[in-house]
């Protein structure tokens, strides 16, 4: 997370407390008055519309007054979707016994993308159980934190 978007969190994190949200991640993009800002909350149950509306209104009074974008800027408030992406380790804790897709900064054993079900998760890392190609069987794939650079739930539709 930059300067910017660790500003914008330290921000946010009362308000969504307030409103009962949970932030999941914060993202700054742009430059200049080209800069959006978007911020992603959850809660329990799923979140609507008027929490989306509710937490705007109120983040964007408190940014206003905190001014830590000194331009205009663009500020956007969702859910973060059935796709999410898995930024924390409770994001992973709760995504275990789902299918996740992970990128990863290097490639490992071959590959630089790896999609299976998330069967552990612990200090080190992650352990995936990966579809064997042409095959019933799986392999299990371990990748460490700080291999991981990219990882959100993979949808099956």
């Amino acid at each position: 997370m930059n300067g910017l978007e660790s500003q914008v969190q330290r921000i946010a994190e009362p308000i969504a407390k307030a409103l009962r949200l949970d932030i999941v991640d914060v993202e700054c993009h742009g430059k200049g008055a080209k800069t959006i800002v978007r911020v992603f909350v959850e809660k329990e149950g799923g979140v609507g519309i008027q929490d989306c509306e509710q937490f705007h209104h109120s983040l964007g009074r408190a940014l206003d007054v905190a001014d830590p974008v000194p331009h205009a800027y663009r500020l956007e408030v969702s859910s973060p979707g059935l796709d999410r992406p898995l930024k924390q380790r409770k994001d992973y804790d709760e995504a275990v016994g789902r299918n996740i897709r992970v990128k990863v900064h290097a490639p490992v054993q071959g590959k630089g993308t790896f999609v299976g079900q998330l069967a552990e998760v612990d200090d080190r890392g992650v352990t995936l159980q990966v579809p064997v190609r042409k095959s019933r069987t799986h392999r299990r794939v371990v990748l460490e934190w700080e291999a991981i650079a990219q990882a959100k739930r993979d949808i099956e539709w």
